[in-house]
This record gives structure tokens, C-alpha cells and sequence, in this order.
């Protein structure tokens, strides 16, 4: 779930600053960009004043002659704004995009190094609208918010040096409003905070309902939850509306707010002016001057309140996709180890040592909170070759023990040793190269058989492709199909069976060859027949490797070197079959139980079968 700690309800400047410097690849273009607005500014300043010496000089005294220069002045500032425009929408456009890609890439980058628990704490719903929506609502409006940004304090400077230039009474009649703006900005600050964090906050939870939608269709039918789903998406985009209308409303009160304070600015201007000009104080282009001045000079204001309200909006985004880039991973390694094996993304395999494969769990502690300890003073030494099966009750600590020896979590206390070393002292890469994983639920990409089967050794050649499926007896099945090994598995898989989609996680496997060999009751989810060829596939594949199987059906584990009973995070028995079959303690009745519910069910499907067969052949007599 997501982390809701108290976060100061205003702007909060620590933020932007960590963005911008998050943003410092990018100082270049950001400085070639506030070149072009200050460009833009100053020829939006001239053009006024172009107009004053045309009043003044000619319109006033009615003399044309030499106008047509004003005239030549008007269309080399007009094309040179043409020029710019064009040349900062192009480039704030680029930088938009630069960002864009920059953040979703270190956001992506930062979910591949993070540890199995931030996906435990974390709805997948919360992660894809951080590196979607979030991303680009930041990128949109640090790129064209700093534009109108440059833009707008460009403006109003160069208009107020001008003006106070030009005459310094009148300067600041017009300039009076701008404190009331400013008061009228910390008054809605907290409010549009507040709204617009909400409105980031549960569009987290719409991305996580269609993902739940879309990822569970199956589930949601066969539970026929259509009309369940639809009511709770229902009452969430609800919320959203509310929220999101409720933010906008607020936007809207302070909008015309100071699009009112800035209306009595130009009222101001146009009066105390003509009343200047009546006392021949200024000449009508002065008052032109001004009154164009007034009006431009508060359309950057309200601009600036439009991208204040923005900012707000934007900053709950960068609040939640800094949270996660700045995220702290749980599993690091050290320096010298990175020195050594090298990272995620540069690995020096030169450095990767041969693996023997034996495992040491050596006075193991494990809690997921402080205090709660799923294993205690844990021991267990698992020599190369041998094969160890997990037995016990669902939150026994079967799972806890496989996901320590993977490194997929670290103990809490003592230490796992691969080889006689503490892992922690070799990469995180250099042990999952060598591991060899299969899940109770098989999870294939998109895309075909073989390249499923490839991701497990990326090298691969589609002869050792085809060797990995003989193996798991996986190759008869695909080569049945219309387009064998390039036949699209679909999202997730769901083109095939759950026994195929499992043939071909095992393929891709054992593809690269692992010593080490986890199964989380890989054969729980499968119909008998596919369980035999696993079966098979199991005692092929587990030879001589060093494998950790988590039993369901414990007929599979008979042939374990080693299997443990484990309750509570505690070995209460350990042995090979037959030696806990003499025991006859917990094992014994767990093995006794299931055969004889198995041998039932084996027998009502037999029977059920003949009891259709003589069905049928009653209705063809009669």
C-alpha cells in the first residue's frame, strides 16, 4: 500500500529542487529554452513602445511622413516572433519528451533493482500510474510551465523597469495590485495542495482496478463478479469525480479571483493616467504605453496563477514518482563486490566463479516485522546434488526458506552460505545466473514458445531450444501446434493450458543449465497426466543439481534425498520417505490423508466415467 505519511500541505520548495536537480542532464536545453522566452519577452515589450514613437511622433502631429518606418519596425518584430515561437515550442517540446523518457526509464530501471517486498507492499496498480500519468503530468509541466514561467517574471520585469523608467507615479499605480495577487496565492495554496494530492491519490487506484479487471477477467466470471466490479469501479471513479471537480472548482475560485484584482489594476492605470494626461504629466502615447503595459503585464500574471495551480497539481506527482527513483533497495551489495561482479546493468562475468552448489542456512532469522518471526535460529545444510522437500501447513515458512536460499530476501539474523560463503559477499546476478525457478503459477511473456523458452538463456540456439523441451517432454505438444515453436503464447500465457504454459516454464528453466533448482509447487496447479510427464521431467532435470522442492502432492517428493517437516518455522521432522513413513508422526498422516483422498477422487472420476458411458449406452437402446 502506499506510504501515507504526513507531507506539508503547501509548495513545497524542497521538492521542485530535488526534481530540477534530478534534471540537471538536461541544464542545456533548459538554458537555451529561458533564452528564447527572454528573447520572446523583450519583443513583446518593443512592440508598445514602437507604438508610443509612432503616436507621439506622428499620429499626435499628424505628420506621416517617415510612419512607414514604424510600419518596417512592426513586421521585423513580427517575424522575429514568428521565429521564436516556433523555435521554443519545438525545443520545450523536446524537452518534454527527453523527460518523459528520462523518468520512466530510472523509474522502470529502479522497479527491476527493487526487492521482493516493495512488490509485496506495493499495489501494481500505485507502480504503473507512477511511471505513466505521474511521469508525464511532471514532465508536462516542468517543460511548458517553465516556459510561460520565463516567460511571465521576463515580462513583468522588463515591463516594470520600463514603465518606472517612463514615469514612476504611474508605475506604481498599476503596480499596486501585485501584493493582493500574492496574499490571494497563499490563501488557495494548501486547499489546491490537498485536492490535487487526492485526486493523484486515488487515480492510483483506478489503474489498479483495471489492472485487477483485466488481469482477472477469467477469475471475474467464473465468480460472476461483472456486477461486484462494476459497482466498487463504480463508487472509485465516483470518488474521482468529486475530487477532481472539487480540485477544479478550486482552480476556478482563484482564477477569476485574480483575474479581478488584475481588471482594478487596469482601471487604476486608465484613470490616474488620464488624469495625467489632462495635466499634460504624460503624452497620449505614454498613456497608450501604460494601458497596454496594464494589460500585458497582468496577463502574465494570471498566467503564472494558472501555472502556480499547476504546480500544485504537479507536485503530488513528483512527490510519488520521486518516492519511488529515491526508493531505498532492501538487498544492496558492497563495494568491493561491485567492484568485483559488477552491477544490474555492466556485469563482469570474467569474475562469476563456478558454482558447486551447496547450501548452508547457518543460525537464520527471519521477520517481515520486527518481532514477528516467520523462522528462528533456522539450520540447514544442504550438500551438492541433493534434493530437499519443504513439507507443512500454509504460512509454516516453506516459502520464507526457498526465497532466502534465492536471495529474493536476506536473513534477518545469521547467515546463508553457497559454497562455503556467505552469499552477500558474491552478486546478486551471479546466483540468480545459476538458479533455476518454476512457480506454482507459470507466468510466459508475450510473445512466441520459443522466445519464452530463450528468455532463460538469451543465447541460446534453437537446437538447445528444442533439446530443453525434449526434456520436460514439452516438445510433442508444441510441435502439434499450427506453428510450433513460433506460436504466440499470449498475455500471460493465456493462449495455452496451465500444464503447457508450466512444460514451458520448466524449459526455460533448466534452458541455461542452473546448479541450483527451486519448485513452489510447481505441480499443485496440473492435471494428472501433466503431472506425470513433470514428474518425469523433475527426475531428468533435478539430477545431480541442487533443488529445493515445496510439495503439494507429496507423492512427488518420494524420491527426495532429504525432506522436511517444517510447522512454525521449526523442523519437527526430517528424513528420506521411507525413514518418516516408519516414524509415523505429521508426515506419515499427511502422506496417509492425501493418498486416500486422492485414491477417492481416482475412483469417483473412474466411476463417473463408466456411469456415463452406461448412460449413454441406455439412450442408444432406447
Amino acid at each position: 500500500m502506499e506510504n501515507n505519511k504526513e507531507m506539508k500541505l503547501k509548495y513545497d520548495k524542497a521538492v521542485w529542487k530535488e526534481l530540477f536537480t534530478y534534471f540537471r542532464r538536461f541544464k542545456k536545453d533548459f538554458m537555451i529554452l529561458v533564452a528564447f522566452m527572454i528573447s520572446l519577452a523583450a519583443v513583446d515589450i518593443t512592440f508598445p513602445l514602437l507604438t508610443r514613437y509612432a503616436i507621439d511622433t506622428y499620429v499626435i502631429p499628424r505628420n506621416l511622413e517617415g510612419l512607414w518606418i514604424v510600419g518596417v519596425g512592426y513586421l521585423i518584430l513580427t517575424v522575429l516572433l514568428s521565429g521564436i515561437v516556433f523555435l521554443f515550442i519545438k525545443h520545450a517540446g523536446k524537452i518534454e519528451m527527453n523527460m518523459l523518457y528520462q523518468l520512466r526509464k530510472d523509474s522502470f530501471e529502479k522497479l527491476q533493482r527493487l526487492s521482493f517486498s516493495y512488490y509485496d507492499k506495493n499495489a501494481i496498480g500505485w507502480m504503473i500510474a507512477r511511471t505513466t500519468s505521474d511521469a508525464q503530468k511532471i514532465s508536462e509541466t516542468v517543460a511548458w510551465g517553465l516556459v510561460d514561467m520565463v516567460w511571465g517574471f521576463a515580462m513583468m520585469l522588463g515591463i516594470s523597469v520600463v514603465m518606472l523608467i517612463v514615469n514612476w507615479k504611474l508605475a506604481l499605480v498599476t503596480l499596486v495590485t501585485v501584493p493582493i495577487l500574492a496574499a490571494l496565492s497563499v490563501l488557495f495554496e494548501k486547499k489546491m495542495l490537498i485536492a490535487y494530492r487526492n485526486v493523484r491519490k486515488i487515480n492510483s487506484k483506478i489503474t489498479g482496478l483495471f489492472n485487477d479487471g483485466i488481469v482477472g477477467a477469467k477469475t471475474t466470471k467464473t465468480l460472476v463478479r461483472e456486477e461486484l466490479n462494476r459497482d466498487e469501479f463504480g463508487e472509485v471513479t465516483m470518488d474521482m469525480k468529486r475530487t477532481s471537480v472539487r480540485a477544479a472548482t478550486i482552480s476556478a475560485g482563484y482564477l477569476p479571483m485574480a483575474l479581478f484584482v488584475s481588471a482594478v489594476g487596469m482601471v487604476l492605470t486608465l484613470y490616474f493616467g488620464s488624469v495625467f494626461l489632462v495635466d499634460q504629466v504624460i503624452t497620449y502615447g505614454i498613456l497608450v504605453l501604460f494601458i497596454t503595459y496594464a494589460r500585458q503585464f497582468f496577463d502574465p500574471v494570471l498566467e503564472l496563477a494558472r501555472i502556480y495551480t499547476e504546480m500544485i497539481s504537479a507536485q503530488a506527482a513528483a512527490e510519488r514518482v520521486m518516492a519511488l527513483i529515491n526508493e531505498k533497495e532492501e538487498i544492496t551489495e558492497g563495494d568491493e563486490v561491485l567492484a568485483l561482479y559488477g552491477n544490474h546493468y555492466d556485469q563482469k562475468f570474467e569474475n562469476w566463479e563456478p558454482i558447486k552448489g551447496d547450501v548452508e542456512f547457518k543460525h537464520v532469522d527471519f521477520y517481515y516485522k520486527e518481532g514477528e518471526y516467520i523462522l528462528k535460529d533456522f539450520n540447514l545444510k544442504v550438500e551438492s546434488g541433493q534434493t530437499v522437500a519443504l513439507v507443512g501447513e500454509t504460512g509454516s515458512g516453506k516459502s520464507t526458506i526457498v526465497n532466502l536460499a534465492c536471495r529474493f530476501y536476506e536473513p534477518t539474523g545469521g547467515s546463508i552460505l553457497i559454497d562455503g560463503k556467505d552469499y552477500k559477499d558474491r552478486s546478486q546476478n551471479w546466483l540468480h545466473a545459476n538458479i533455476g525457478y518454476v512457480l506454482q503459477a507459470p507466468h510466459l511473456f508475450s510473445g512466441t514458445i520459443k522466445e519464452n523458452i530463450r528468455y532463460g538463456k538469451l543465447d541460446a540456439t534453437d537446437e538447445e531450444i528444442i533439446e530443453a523441451a525434449q526434456t520436460v517432454n514439452a516438445h510433442d505438444f508444441i510441435v502439434k501446434l499450427e506453428k510450433g515453436y513460433d506460436t504466440e503464447v499470449g498475455e500471460g500465457g493465456g493462449l495455452l493450458s496451465t500444464g503447457e504454459k508450466q512444460l514451458i516454464s520448466f524449459a526455460r528453466a533448466i534452458i541455461a543449465k542452473p546448479r541450483l533448482f527451486f519448485l513452489d509447487e510447481a505441480t499443485s496447479s496440473i492435471d494428472t497426466e501433466t503431472e506425470s510427464k513433470i514428474q518425469h521431467a523433475i527426475d531428468t532435470v533435478l539430477e545431480n543439481r541442487t533443488s529445493f522442492i515445496i510439495a503439494h502432492r507429496l507423492s512427488t517428493i518420494r524420491n527426495a534425498d532429504v525432506i522436511l517437516v517444517i510447522k512454525k518455522g521449526v523442523v519437527i521432522e526430517r528424513g528420506n520417505h521411507a525413514a518418516l513413513m516408519a516414524l509415523k508422526g505429521h508426515y506419515y498422516e499427511l502422506y496417509t490423508n492425501q493418498f486416500v483422498e486422492e485414491g477417492e477422487r481416482d475412483i469417483l472420476e473412474h466411476y463417473g466415467a463408466k456411469g456415463k458411458e452406461v448412460s449413454n449406452d441406455n439412450l442408444r437402446t432406447a
